[in-house]
């Protein structure tokens, strides 16, 4: 086996350690030769599609490929921001503010973001943790439930990288985070704000991305943890079982996914004369084409088309510093036993990013 070419080794050189936050990914562009590399990249990964190789390389290169990237081009263009991808932008903010809120513990930590599709790419950042000197990397997968198609698939392009790699650095990955308190405590705060402003809906719909059916039969616990982080939210809010429904977006194919599904769920509510309904995600992180386009316009435009009168999406967590602060602590927790305080002056970047903090509190205040 070839080796990737690799930073000269320093002997003596002091470990750092490294963190590394992973999210899906976006493309480069909202354009449609921009969605093809994307989508090329995302429905061949084998944890996403689990087809066998020969008959979904036709399927995806002969049909899907085709047609679907000028109607997702669409779809990001109706969300696309200055700065660009909105999920590029919150996780790089999400990554600034996790810096400077370990760096405030006193961790001499590298923090770097990465896509698992699209950049930068989970072996580039690993590739310039090896040139900073880390030698021990906690892999921090951005999806509060596990499935073998996010968490694992993250894990394999980890994996895929030490493959090509001669000097390993220790790892660690984070599997899941559904019940951590902070997370939830952040998504019922991001509620109660909600409320407090616009006044409490009929029905709260918590919509998770969903999953084909099989996968649940076939023992991933992503169904599972869905269940429990609405329970866990319903209970924080103080909800009885009447005053919430959780459901299943995304489906992709014709096959059975997880259920309810979201979009007819909007529906029914509608139809049987629910006025107002407030939809939350818990499975995402940070606001991306599946909060923004799905739910926040087509969802919409579903349930105010049957009957509804006042939809409201309640957004992701993005940039909130309860979120970031329970991020922080989910990062310590599994970095013990791994020494992480330096007695170094902070480097200039560090600076920065506690510069940026610093003027989120008081955007926030």
């Amino acid at each position: 086996m070839s080796f990737a070419k690799e930073p000269a080794f320093q002997h003596g050189q002091l470990p750092r350690t490294g963190v590394l936050l992973v999210n899906l990914g976006t493309p480069e562009a909202p354009t449609a030769p921009a969605l093809r590399r994307y989508l090329g990249q995302f429905l061949w990964d084998p944890r996403v599609v689990e087809i066998p190789r020969a008959v979904w390389w036709f399927i995806l290169h002969g049909i899907i490929l085709r047609v679907r990237p000028a109607k997702s081009a669409a779809k990001y263009a109706s969300i696309w921001t200055p700065q660009g991808s909105p999920l590029r932008v919150w996780t790089e903010k999400q990554t600034t503010l996790l810096t400077g809120f370990l760096g405030e513990q006193g961790h001499d930590l590298r923090v770097r973001h990465a896509m698992r599709y699209g950049q930068p790419s989970v072996a580039s950042q690993l590739d310039a943790f090896k040139a900073e000197g880390v030698s021990r990397v906690l892999v921090v997968p951005l999806y509060p439930q596990y499935s073998g198609a996010t968490t694992a698939s993250v894990m394999d392009e980890v994996f895929s990288w030490g493959q090509r790699t001669r000097l390993l650095p220790e790892l660690r990955h984070v599997n899941h985070f559904h019940d951590d308190p902070g997370y939830i405590a952040a998504l019922a705060a991001s509620v109660r704000e909600h409320w407090a402003r616009e006044g409490r809906p009929d029905k709260l719909v918590m919509s998770f991305h969903g999953m084909p059916h099989r996968t649940l039969l076939l023992g991933d616990p992503y169904h599972c943890e869905c269940l429990v982080t609405g329970r866990l939210l319903a209970e924080a809010l103080g909800l009885t079982p009447a005053q919430y429904v959780v459901t299943f977006q995304s489906r992709f194919g014709k096959a059975k996914w997880l259920q309810p599904y979201t979009e007819p769920t909007l529906q029914a509510l509608a139809q049987a004369g629910t006025k107002r309904v407030d939809v939350v995600c818990p499975a995402f992180v940070s606001d991306c084409i599946e909060t923004l386009e799905e739910i926040a316009i087509e969802g919409r435009k579903t349930f105010l088309e049957h009957g509804g009168q006042a939809f409201h999406f309640i957004p992701c967590l993005n940039d909130r510093l309860d979120w970031v602060r329970a991020l922080r602590d989910i990062v310590t927790r599994h970095l013990q036993g791994w020494p992480t305080q330096g007695s170094q002056q902070p480097s200039a970047e560090a600076l920065r990013q506690r510069q940026e903090r610093a003027k989120a509190l008081g955007a926030q205040s």
